[in-house]
């Protein structure tokens, strides 16, 4: 599959500070020291605002997650689709249901449609979300990450979804005068073979409708080489064990530190996705890295505020056709 991606409208999008980046040595100090899960799914540390620590370090492990959407055929065969660009002002998530800054910010991703046959979501009730992955997924530098903007902007269009995950729980007590779902199944400093081994259990312990995966940003500086097989054996597992269940997977943001890798890396997971979306699997793909400007990076690894909303922009855009 070609890895040239087209442009397709983007929801959201928003800008941040600028931070410079810690450097490779840190990264990698903070990723041995960062949180770990135990084997009660516990997690240690918590996820803050602003430079927020993590076991006692001030960055957690590395995590992913960032710009543009675009699916694949999810049940059947892959999808296809025109493209259409756009730029897109969004606000960030924030404490008590507060919007952060917005400026416009302009992403890019592949096209495709959804399979309209396929409905993961029940047709009463809140649809169950998993975020999957890393420090991002956590929300490391950002209290509740992109979680906080995905679940205002599928109130604002009248769906229900709640988050599942076995992890410590963090983000706002409200979003928009709601109670903000706080579970998720992100871990710092765990690579993609250390996510896999949460499959099933405990990350599918309640199992859920959609799961949104970003893994592989620990990978590129610990190391590399074969993140694709990994990254391919952990979509497997998925599928076959929530067969059911829509499985979004995306690149990975942007990550200065090792940039090569990332390109690398990224250019194989589409893929991967349409391989298995074209074998019947619900799966579709996001493109977190397109358009995703490295002011919207804290501290050169994870989000700031604005670029948790450009992730939660492009996780939505990818699944508002399946929600009810």
């Amino acid at each position: 599959m070609s890895t040239s991606t087209s442009p397709l409208l983007v929801r959201r999008g928003a800008s941040g500070a600028f931070a410079r980046g810690i450097s490779l040595a840190s990264l990698l100090l903070v990723g041995s020291l960062a949180c770990s899960s135990s084997s009660d799914g516990s997690s240690d540390g918590s996820g803050g605002s602003g430079a927020a620590s993590s076991g006692g370090a001030t960055t957690g492990g590395a995590g992913a997650t960032g710009g543009a959407s675009t699916t694949s055929g999810a049940g059947s065969t892959t999808g296809t689709g025109g493209s259409a660009s756009s730029s897109s002002s969004g606000a960030g998530g924030g404490g008590d249901g507060g919007s952060g800054g917005g400026a416009t910010g302009t992403s890019s991703a592949g096209g495709g449609s959804p399979d309209p046959g396929f409905q993961p979501c029940p047709a009463t009730g809140p649809c169950k979300v998993l975020p999957l992955g890393d420090s991002i997924t956590f929300g490391l530098g950002f209290d509740g990450g992109y979680r906080v903007e995905l679940f205002r902007l599928a109130r604002q269009d009248d769906h229900e979804i709640t988050f599942t995950g076995t992890q410590q729980m963090n983000g706002p007590s409200m979003v928009d005068g709601a109670p903000f779902p706080r579970n998720h199944e992100g871990i710092s400093g765990q690579t993609i073979a250390q996510i896999a081994g949460r499959v099933p259990s405990p990350a599918l312990n309640e199992m859920p409708h959609i799961v949104l995966l970003h893994a592989g940003t620990n990978d590129m500086y610990q190391s590399p080489n074969g993140a694709d097989t990994r990254l391919g054996a952990l979509l497997d597992e998925l599928i076959a064990e929530a067969p059911d269940a829509l499985i979004v997977v995306s690149n990975i943001i942007p990550f200065p530190g090792g940039a090569s890798a990332v390109n690398t890396f990224n250019a194989t997971v589409p893929g991967l996705v349409e391989a298995r979306a074209s074998a019947g699997a619900h799966i579709v793909y996001v493109d977190q890295f397109a358009g995703f400007p490295t002011s919207e990076l804290g501290d050169g690894v994870h989000p700031n505020q604005a670029g948790y909303a450009r992730m939660a922009g492009a996780w939505y855009d990818a699944i508002s056709d399946y929600l009810r």
